[in-house]
């Protein structure tokens, strides 16, 4: 939380800029970009912090990769839906997808580096229980 919390305060504050000052959004807008750059990042960053070893080395378990992948698509798609204006949703325009697929790896990069002080020196081992 102390780590790895922060970063992700960072990222919010870069999405929040982003939607101010490059989209230009407004109440809707402003309301749906966040909302689908925040589950994204943080339902993605199971990714990175459900095992000690490297990410990329680790294959997560399908059902894991499968509902991770899913409810973030579900995201994506839910201001598309009929009723999303009634949930203060709005479809997002097409360049907020580029920013969101930088933002997001790179949000999961910084955790990933960080990762090594959060678990300590027992990062790689086969000690399945991290020091949180």
């Amino acid at each position: 939380m102390l780590l790895i919390g922060p970063v992700s305060s960072i990222f919010d504050f870069q999405t929040f800029y982003v939607l101010l000052h490059f989209f230009h959004a407004i109440d809707a807008l402003f309301h749906t970009g966040w909302f689908v750059e925040s589950l994204a990042t943080q339902t993605l960053v199971l990714f990175v912090i459900r095992t000690l070893k490297r990410s990329w080395k680790s294959r997560p378990s399908k059902p894991l990769a499968l509902t991770t992948i899913a409810i973030t698509g579900a995201a994506i798609l839910l201001p598309l839906v009929p009723h999303a204006s009634s949930m203060g949703f709005t479809p997002l325009p097409a360049p907020y997808f580029a920013f969101l697929a930088g933002a997001t790896l790179l949000y999961l990069g910084l955790v990933e580096l960080a990762k090594p002080r959060l678990f300590g020196r027992r990062l790689g081992t086969a000690d399945p229980q991290p020091r949180l």
